[in-house]
């Protein structure tokens, strides 16, 4: 059984991190196991120079792993980006939902992030149309052929979240625990 995924897109600066952080913290409130996936559009560096792990990679590891008795983070180098559901597939097994920031261009299915004051063309319903929308998270009511979401209610955005993809998977938080 793969692992429901949905990405929250929109233009930079819409809040759609804002977003994601209130719905996960919604979607934990109701005990689901969350997985999130931001996309990095420039190089980044979770790493810092002088840690043992940054001297390991710089030293020529293609991956690094460091783990304590609470979390772990694994670094691995690669020469193209892999694909986004071979990622949800190879990390994410054990979440009852992966929400996605970003990648755009992905057939994930879609919930669009639109503020009235940056009202400029819509990324899934401007000059072009993607079917993997879903649904839009608003401030402002619109003429949308998908339901669209108070962007201010977190809890109404999880609600969509949890009929649309979770209400028919059982829950894997108990069989993994």
């Amino acid at each position: 059984m793969t692992t429901p995924a949905v990405s929250f897109v929109a233009k930079s600066g819409t809040g759609k991190t804002t977003l994601l952080e209130k719905v996960v913290a919604e979607l934990k409130r109701r005990e689901y196991k969350v997985g999130t996936v931001k996309h990095g559009a420039h190089h980044f560096d979770i790493d810092h120079p002088g840690k043992d792990s940054f001297r390991m990679a710089a030293a020529g590891a293609d991956t690094v792993l460091i783990t304590s008795k609470d979390k772990l983070a694994l670094i691995r180098k690669h020469r193209v980006e892999p694909p986004l559901k071979e990622l949800i597939e190879a990390h994410f097994t054990d979440m009852d939902i992966v929400l996605v920031e970003g990648f755009k261009q992905n057939d994930l299915p879609k919930v669009e992030v639109h503020r009235q004051d940056r009202r400029s063309t819509m990324l899934c319903r401007g000059e072009k149309y993607d079917s993997s929308l879903v649904a839009v998270a608003s401030d402002e009511p619109l003429p949308i052929d998908v339901p669209v979401l108070d962007l201010n209610d977190p809890g109404q955005v999880a609600d969509f979240i949890v009929k649309t993809f979770l209400s028919k998977m059982p829950r894997q938080v108990r069989a993994r625990q």
